[in-house]
């Protein structure tokens, strides 16, 4: 992760402390950024220390989702090519077809697996699309 950075939006106060867990104590960076929800999102996307190399987005949070959010990104002329990834804890064939419709480029589904998360996050950094649902 070392000139990396990665944003984690989500709403749900347990996997936001997984995830800093994650980031800390098993792949030892602080290049990270969690957002509780997704107010004014793209401004304060704007104003993080760093460009996100990765977006992790949780699908199902408020005011905007998921999808909305990916929307946004996309559209932005600054993070069009960044590396976009849902979590979600919905699984069904149907959502995960329409994640990939949408354009995300993967898929984790939560909760995240401790074991597993570093060598995800390493495979969306060499540029591969990863479906771990």
């Amino acid at each position: 992760m070392d000139n990396n950075f990665l944003l984690y939006v989500e709403d749900d106060s347990s996997n936001r402390l997984v995830m800093k867990l994650l980031m800390e104590k098993i792949l030892h960076t602080k290049n990270y950024t969690i957002f509780e929800d997704s107010a004014n999102f793209m401004s304060r996307v704007r104003n993080l220390p760093a460009r996100p190399t990765i977006f992790m987005l949780d699908i199902h949070i408020a005011p905007l989702n998921g999808f909305q959010l990916l929307y946004l990104l996309r559209q932005d002329s600054g993070y069009y090519d960044s590396k976009i990834i849902a979590l979600t804890a919905s699984v069904m064939n149907e959502e995960v077809k329409r994640l990939r419709e949408s354009g995300f480029d993967g898929a984790i589904g939560k909760p995240i697996t401790l074991s597993t998360f570093p060598k995800v996050i390493d495979r969306i950094l060499n540029g591969e699309s990863v479906w771990q649902i």
